[in-house]
């Protein structure tokens, strides 16, 4: 190995190993090392979360980086995301359920994160990435101006010391370079989480033995679904991975289910048995013999920069982390990769490429900052099984005519076409920020309704026009005129949607605040209402 390389990245895990492949995938001729403190193979099932994807990881892992073969044959097709508003309940089948009773036309998948990174470093190394895993990096000096950056590591029992142009941190919450530059950021998302891994598939059609409940789903697998068990300030997640395990998590508010309820698998098994029944009884099953246990208090966070005209960047949870509630970890990821992919070209073309830095900073805090909104102060609505489910399609909507769209149709890093898309983008935003406001004070003055023993589907599969945005998404890329109109109409059903939902809101309680959507949408035709019964009984 030489010891003068073009890029070195800090941590060989789903960010570092993703951002190597892709940029092999850019220039076969970038030498490019990963130092990676864990020794590979690691073990499948337990060894991380962040298993379900959404629809830009989906494209990243399987479009961008090529890797679609090893997707449908090594991991789960995911049926989507599914909820149940089952708050200390152990009918679940008598409760209200939301989510598909068919696949989406937009694949994404349940990653067996052990089996995949696995995969990526086998993957890395084929395209000529130099991965060193077992290696523990002991001292960084990033360099300014034109310098190199230098790194000394131990691999094998022995010490090296590398130059590189570039220099990428994707340690994870070691956060190396965050560290160096003291550029945390906290939030006052104060959400904690406990999670464990258990053998075995947990079957949520266990559930039951009503027939006409276990087939109106097509098949009957709601196993591979991200299931939702959610209740006031909670949700509970089940994820099946490919290697036979289930995955098993708590997020809670931490003022409303203190960590110090959840932080052992003896605790949270009891705080189950309270809030989830029918799940903790599943789990008796000693064929669910457990694997591990994690926790991890207020894990959400920012960061003041990750890319830098002085060509070092922060990719994955050394930067940034949200909220796994909509699995949004692996989509930036995706985007942060991008990003620096872009600028390491731009940077070998002889390109400028310090403006660019500056650009996709500000994006890439724009992006985390309107995504946040969708989980900071919500908690408490989501055991809410009449504005919760409303909150979910604004969400997903808000998402897929906007974020998704520009990342699957190539338009993540085109400056010019983002500048054209500003005046959408920021009627967009506004009225996503109201609506958030609306949902959360809807849900306030609602109080803490019992979960309805209704036993309804809220089938989002029979929603046509929720299932062109989705099917939208698998289109090649448009070209610029079509692209833009995309957009356009996109935000135009936004608002059509957010007058339904005001009308909703209005019905419930009629002299609630509005947060200004009554002015925003004044010129807006209702047409013909989006959400049909039983959406809005």
């Amino acid at each position: 190995m030489n010891n003068k390389v073009d890029v070195v990245i800090l941590g060989g895990g789903l960010a570092g190993l993703s951002l190597s492949i892709q940029l092999k995938r850019m220039d076969p001729a970038l030498h490019v090392v990963v130092i990676e403190r864990q020794q590979h193979p690691v073990r499948e099932a337990a060894f991380k979360v962040g298993e379900s994807t959404v629809e830009i990881a989906a494209h990243y892992f399987g479009h961008v980086l090529g890797l679609r073969e090893h997707l449908d044959g090594e991991q789960i097709r995911k049926f989507g995301f599914r909820f149940f508003f089952s708050d200390g309940v152990e009918a679940i089948d008598r409760c209200s359920e939301l989510g598909v009773s068919k696949l989406l036309p937009m694949t994404s998948w349940q990653l067996d994160r052990g089996r995949f990174e696995n995969f990526l470093g086998d993957r890395a190394r084929e395209l000529g990435v130099v991965f060193l895993d077992g290696a523990t990096v002991k001292h960084m000096d990033p360099a300014s101006d034109d310098g190199l950056h230098a790194v000394e590591f131990e691999h094998e029992g022995i010490a090296t010391r590398l130059e590189a142009r570039w220099l990428v941190d994707a340690a994870g919450r070691a956060s190396l370079l965050k560290r160096k530059f003291a550029l945390a950021e906290d939030n006052p998302h104060d959400v904690n989480a406990a999670w464990w891994r258990v053998d075995g598939i947990v079957d949520p059609n266990l559930w039951s033995r009503d027939n006409d409940w276990l087939l109106r789903c097509t098949p009957p697998d709601r196993w591979r679904s991200t299931n939702h068990l959610c209740g006031r300030g909670y949700w509970a997640w089940m994820i099946p991975l490919a290697s036979g395990a289930h995955s098993i998590g708590i997020v809670a508010d931490g003022a409303t289910h203190p960590l110090e309820k959840l932080k052992t698998h003896e605790l949270a098994t009891a705080w189950l048995r309270e809030h989830q029944p029918a799940l903790a009884k599943l789990l008796d099953d000693p064929r669910h013999a457990l694997q591990d246990f994690r926790f991890l208090r207020h894990f959400s966070h920012g960061c003041r920069q990750v890319f830098s005209g002085d060509r070092w960047a922060i990719t994955g949870e050394a930067g940034l982390f949200l909220d796994p509630f909509y699995s949004p970890g692996s989509d930036f990821i995706a985007i942060g990769n991008t990003y620096i992919c872009d600028l390491i070209r731009r940077d070998r073309a002889n390109q400028p490429f310090a403006p660019y830095a500056g650009i996709y900073q500000q994006l890439i805090d724009s992006f985390f900052t309107n995504t946040m909104t969708l989980y900071r102060g919500q908690y408490a609505l989501f055991g809410d099984a009449r504005v919760m489910p409303l909150k979910v399609i604004w969400d997903y909507t808000y998402y897929w005519s906007l974020l998704a769209p520009l990342f699957t149709g190539d338009r993540i890093a085109d400056i010019a076409m983002l500048g054209k898309l500003r005046p959408t983008l920021d009627r967009a935003t506004s009225l996503n920020i109201a609506m958030q406001a609306l949902l959360r004070t809807w849900g306030e003055r609602n109080g803490t309704p019992s979960p309805p023993q209704d036993g309804r589907l809220l089938d989002q599969y029979l929603i046509p026009w929720f299932h062109e945005l989705n099917r939208a998404l698998t289109d090649p890329p448009l070209d610029d005129a079509a692209f833009q109109e995309r957009i356009n109409a996109n935000v135009a059903l936004m608002e059509r949607l957010a007058l339904q939902l005001l009308v909703e809101a209005r019905k419930d309680h009629p002299d609630i605040d509005d947060f200004g959507l009554a002015a925003m949408l004044a010129d807006v035709a209702p047409g013909e209402p989006l959400l049909q019964s039983p959406w809005v009984d």
